[in-house]
This record gives C-alpha cells, structure tokens and sequence, in this order.
C-alpha cells in the first residue's frame, strides 16, 4: 500500500499544481527571535509570529519573508511551475552616491573604519564595527591604596560596560551650557559649509527656540570666494607655508539665488597653504544680512561671519558625514 500523496508532489487531475500549506492557524509562536544586528525583526508572512526577515540569497517562501527594510523581495523565477520556494533578491532601484563613490542598489561598502553601509534604492543605512574588547579587565588594581580592593574604575565602570571600543560622540552636545527659561539649551555642532568656494550652507539640530523643541537650523557660510589660482592672489608671510585668512581689498555686496545684500561687507576668509593643509574657521559669530531680490521685495538670512581661522592636516570634504567620527 502506496503512501498518500503529498499537496504539491504531482498535478492534480484538472493539471494544476498544489502548493503546499505553510501556514498554520491558530497561531502557534516560539519566542521571539534575537536577530543579528542589521536583520529586521519582522511578522511572518502568515500574520502570526515575530521573526527574524531573511536576507538576500536565502530561501524564502509564503511564510518566510525577505527583509522588508533592505528593499528585498522573494524571487521563485527559479522554483518553475510551483513558484513555493523562491531566493531573496533585491528590487531593481537606483543606487548611491557617497563623497563621489557611486555604489549599486543593495551593496555593502564600508567607507570608514568605524561604520559598514548598505545602500537601498538611494539612501545609505550604516552600523557601527562592533570589536571585542580586550580580555583583560578595564579596572586596575592601584598600588598603595589604603583601602583593600579599591581601584580606578569610576561608579560608571561598574555597571554593564560596553562590548566595543568603538563610542560615537553624544547626539547633542551643549554648546554652551546654558538654562534659558527651564531649556538646557544643546546643539549639535554646525555641518561643514556646503561649498569650498562662494556662499554655502550649513545647519545644526538646536532647541534654542520658544519651545524648546529640537529643530533644524540653517545658516549662510562663505568660506573663500572663487578666485582663480588663490596662491598668486594672497600673500603667504616670508619664511611661511599658511596665510590663515585675509580680506579682499574692498567691501563687496553678497548674492545669493539672484538676489544682493542691501548692504556692502568686507568679509574675513580663511586663507591657503603651500603645503597639503587646509584652513577652515576657527572662531566665529553670526550676523543677520538682509538681501533684495529685483522686484521681489527682501528677505534675511542668518550668516556665519569668520573671525579666524586655523591651517590643519586633516581636510573633510563638504558632506563628508564621517568627518566628526573619532576612535576613542
């Protein structure tokens, strides 16, 4: 006696083929699954339990579902004529664009030492490098104490202490500490400018508003003004390699989007080397200009007005979003 037929061995009478049930109902879940970092904890496919999504070039089925987040899809081109196990793949979609390095939809890169990225129909997802920390204890016994057993670790280093040596700086750094009407007020420090040469943009998450609320604010920068050959133009000290900023001989207008300050500034940029470094802004204060566009009444703008600038080795291009990274 022949065992019974499995739903999906053969065709059925009428020649189409029987897919085989993965879902089972009522819900029957283990516990909810500790995903590795990157993999989206996600409901099945069955609309029942919490899993950990599959990534590309695993299988896949009805139940088993594609990482939703990475723009992947279950592929069952290959599983002809059933279509019931398929192989994740990502969808067709365009890819990214990071400090002038094109990377295709769904590739892993990683452009820093601290972070890998994964690039998803334009936008870029990055993790931090997680490294283990040496075996031996970060707590030091110190010699000649009086106290039995005391050491250097701080009553921070005897909670749970992190699994990496990698930290990332704070979210939002107070600066400066300041308490206006019950507002710590915080920000973050303000982005480099959007361009090297001519009037740029920067911005900053700042709660230094009425209601304390966590915003986005921009800024105008204008670092240096596009001159041809600028070495030939400034004036480099005898015996020096930097001229940290200068001025140009006379007080100019400043355009923006077609439209001209009202008034005329005589502005301070930093300055060239003859060597490979780079002067950026060193201190600052911010002005208000008002512009004029022909026929289109004005508007103001909040502007970075540079007051020095310092010559340094380590030169971020603008939107270098790793620039502020530090190995700790």
């Amino acid at each position: 006696h022949s065992p019974p037929e499995q739903p999906g061995d053969k065709p059925s009478e009428t020649g189409e083929v029987q897919h085989k049930e993965v879902c089972r109902w009522p819900c029957r879940c283990p516990p909810v699954p500790a995903c590795t970092p990157g993999v989206s904890l996600v409901k099945d496919g069955c609309g029942c339990c919490k899993v950990c999504a599959k990534q590309a070039g695993e299988p896949c089925n009805e139940a088993d579902v594609c990482d939703p987040h990475k723009g992947l899809y279950c592929d069952y081109s290959e599983d002809e004529p059933r279509y019931e196990t398929g192989v994740c793949a990502y969808l067709v979609a365009v890819g990214c664009e990071l400090n002038g390095v094109y990377y295709a939809n769904g590739q892993t890169f990683q452009p820093n030492r601290l972070y890998k990225c994964l690039c998803v129909s334009g936008t870029i997802g990055c993790t931090p490098v997680f490294t283990p920390r040496s075996a031996g204890s970060p707590c030091t016994r110190v010699p000649g104490r009086k106290k039995l057993g005391q050491s250097t670790c701080g009553l921070e280093q005897h909670k749970q202490l992190p699994s990496t040596n990698y930290r990332l700086m704070s979210a939002y750094r107070s600066l400066p500490l300041v308490l206006k009407k019950n507002c710590l007020i915080q920000a973050t420090p303000w982005t480099p400018c959007s361009r090297t040469c001519g009037i740029g943009i920067s911005s900053r998450v700042t709660n230094d508003n009425r209601k304390c609320e966590m915003k986005k604010e921009k800024r105008l920068c204008f670092i240096q003004p596009c001159l041809t050959n600028m070495l030939k133009k400034i004036k480099i000290p005898k015996g020096k390699t930097c001229q940290p900023t200068f001025q140009l001989p006379t007080a100019e207008k400043l355009v923006f989007s077609g439209c001209s300050t009202t008034q005329r500034y005589k502005l301070t940029f930093c300055g060239v080397c003859l060597d490979k470094r780079c002067c950026i802004p060193n201190k600052s204060k911010m002005i208000t200009v008002q512009f004029e566009c022909p026929n289109e009444g004005f508007f103001r703008w909040k502007m970075m007005w540079i007051t020095s600038c310092v010559c340094q080795r380590i030169c971020s291009a603008p939107g270098d979003i790793f620039s502020q990274l530090k190995l700790l």
